[in-house]
């Protein structure tokens, strides 16, 4: 099958360079970025293309768009891995309406659409005969939506509870195992690339419960928003906070959580016992699914990285080259 790159960022370099390292039957007809775009329906060379990026910033033309490449190029899915916008979910949502309307399925890590316009991107493309895939948007590398539709066909999801943001995991990590201060903890985390100069998206809980968000309408259908849930960040915790949980055998996370019958969505740091699975350290990302047949299972990983964002992607490539069946 074609694809079509649209965001060449951490994400989308590590979905290229995937693709260059593996044959798995998908080539690539088109690329852009937000300066220029680049077309070739023969295939894209992909480390010619990743070098250019490297040494003049632009992927190819810089009178080509990346609407341009969305509207123009040949290709059966359209990958989405341009920066997240979660206010209106823009420039991404109208490639993706874009893409779906020219009847051409779409794979997203992009959080922003998915969690502002989930159910009219769905019905879009069920109306058109195409799939909408979307696992990395929650966790990274972890399968949480291939184990939700797949794995755990025939359940009835109850509830899910994660930690589904890794620099809020790594900053608590630390301050339990050090001491440290929450200003401290923060500091190291952008030291080690963990935390962006204006952590405000992470430490707020915003990253985690736009990730609640996308959850709950994918296993619900409920079409709830951000402003539904119930947030509280990591950024007024002290270290005696810490301590007091630590004296009890318990340590604090953030945690997101969503429940069926109560409607409850809610992020906020809570106490947990230290065996509880739901405890990882550093930046993984950990998520328990409440059914009433398996009862509970959980799933722990990256949730972040390119390549590991980039396994995500591929293994929502490969479902649709397997579902729909059309390869080169």
């Amino acid at each position: 099958m074609k694809i079509a790159v649209i965001g060449l960022g951490s994400v989308g370099r590590g979905v290229l360079e995937t693709l260059a390292g593996k044959n798995i039957g998908l080539s690539v007809t088109g690329i852009a970025d937000s300066k220029s775009g680049y077309i070739d329906p023969s295939g894209i060379d992909i480390k010619k293309v990743l070098m250019q990026k490297k040494k003049t910033g632009r992927c190819g033309d810089a009178g080509m768009t990346a609407m341009d490449v969305v509207r123009e190029a040949d290709y059966d899915i359209l990958v989405e891995v341009s920066p997240t916008n979660a206010t209106d979910g823009e420039p991404a949502l109208s490639y993706m309406k874009t893409a779906i309307k020219r009847k051409k399925h779409v794979v997203t890590s992009n959080k922003g659409p998915i969690a502002l316009a989930y159910k009219e991107l769905k019905a879009l493309a069920k109306k058109k005969g195409v799939a909408l895939r979307h696992e990395a948007t929650v966790a990274g590398a972890v399968p949480v939506f291939h184990t939700l539709e797949q794995g755990l066909a025939g359940n009835d999801i109850r509830a899910v509870f994660g930690v589904l943001n890794g620099t809020c995991n790594y900053i608590l990590t630390r301050m339990a195992e050090e001491g440290l201060t929450y200003e401290q903890a923060l500091l190291e985390a952008r030291e080690m690339g963990y935390a962006e100069a204006d952590p405000t998206y992470d430490v707020k809980g915003i990253d985690a419960a736009i990730k609640l968000v996308i959850l709950a309408n994918t296993i619900w259908g409920n079409g709830v928003t951000l402003d539904d849930v119930d947030r509280t960040g990591i950024d007024r915790l002290t270290p005696e906070a810490i301590r007091l949980a630590e004296e009890g055998d318990c340590t604090i996370r953030l945690i997101a959580e969503a429940d069926k019958s109560s409607g409850l969505l809610r992020v906020s740091p809570r106490i947990i016992r230290k065996n509880h699975p739901l405890v990882v350290e550093g930046s993984l990302n950990a998520i328990s699914i409440e059914t009433d047949l398996a009862k509970e299972i959980t799933l722990i990983g990256k949730g972040a990285g390119s390549i590991e964002t980039a396994s995500a992607i591929i293994g929502d490539l490969l479902f649709i080259a397997e579902r729909y069946g059309r390869r080169p």
